[in-house]
């Protein structure tokens, strides 16, 4: 049976044989739902391989690195009323999937489900849960979860409408810390965010990322997210927070000339959140300065 409900969109770049596992666990998934795979420009051979391992698959070759964006592509494709993004290095659970579904179906105002995240292969949980599970977000008595205002990608499944009124993902910020800006926006148009501890999600973290690349996009990232959305002293004490906490290395100080090289584009396209939203931003500060997750390293 196919769950006509929702579609699945991967992006994944060179990482061969990561993408054929995570494909070999999502295809054999009761939900059947149908699979969007967008290949951003691999250079080793994993689009042919897609093709030839999973023909079912929908398979969207770019000829560029997208990064995030590649999302958007898929979702672009998607004829159904949810899309659940995974990366090559995460699956969904059997039944997971519906049980989102399910969610979203129920509460119409209800935009994301992110699940609990189960790290291979010890099937720990992923140190994020707990400022998830324990999000001092204030929520309407109808949320089926603790409050988000963002969500975790390769773990996530969002109402299309929803994701496609908020623009989708930045073609700005590319990749590493990418939600945030997306669901900032997703909170600023009245829908909500929740985690679902029964909807669960494996991570097997690709040993092929550069750690100290995606790093350096992190940081700027959250520096321009700060100031594209935040109020401008709310702006300022993130952007100090940030500094105070990465390593004092090159790798630091090319993300923070990144950041500051993006002030005119960024000034021009600024449009700050709602109070409320704000609000629970500054709920959110120091669960998140002391989140083991939230640790600037490689």
């Amino acid at each position: 049976m196919t769950d006509d409900r929702l579609t699945v969109v991967m992006i994944t770049r060179n990482r061969q044989a990561e993408v054929l596992r995570t494909l070999g666990h999502m295809t054999a998934l009761p939900e059947g739902a149908p699979i969007v795979v967008v290949d951003n420009g691999s250079a080793d051979g994993t689009a042919e391989a897609i093709a030839a391992v999973h023909p079912e698959v929908r398979l969207i070759r770019s000829a560029a690195n997208l990064g995030a964006v590649g999302r958007n592509v898929g979702v672009e494709t998607v004829g159904t009323a949810y899309v659940a993004f995974c990366d090559d290095d995460t699956w969904w659970e059997p039944g997971a999937m519906a049980r989102a579904a399910d969610l979203l179906d129920a509460h119409p105002r209800l935009a994301s489900v992110t699940g609990r995240i189960l790290v291979e292969p010890h099937l720990g949980e992923d140190p994020i849960t707990p400022e998830l599970r324990h999000s001092p977000l204030p929520a309407p008595d109808w949320l089926p979860g603790p409050a988000l205002l963002s969500i975790l990608a390769g773990a996530s499944m969002l109402r299309v409408t929803a994701f496609r009124a908020a623009g989708g993902f930045s073609p700005r910020l590319w990749l590493s810390g990418e939600e945030e800006l997306l669901s900032l926006d997703l909170a600023a148009q009245g829908w909500w965010m929740c985690w679902a501890e029964d909807v669960v999600v494996h991570h097997a973290a690709s040993k092929l990322r550069d750690p100290r690349q995606r790093r350096k996009l992190g940081i700027r990232n959250t520096l321009w997210t700060a100031w594209l959305r935040r109020p401008a002293w709310d702006a300022l004490r993130r952007t100090a927070a940030v500094l105070r906490s990465v390593p004092r290395d090159r790798a630091s100080a090319v993300a923070v000339a990144a950041a500051l090289a993006g002030l005119p584009w960024v000034v021009r396209e600024r449009r700050v959140v709602p109070a409320h939203v704000e609000q629970g931003l500054r709920l959110l500060e120091e669960p998140q300065r002391t989140s083991p997750a939230r640790r600037y390293i490689g």
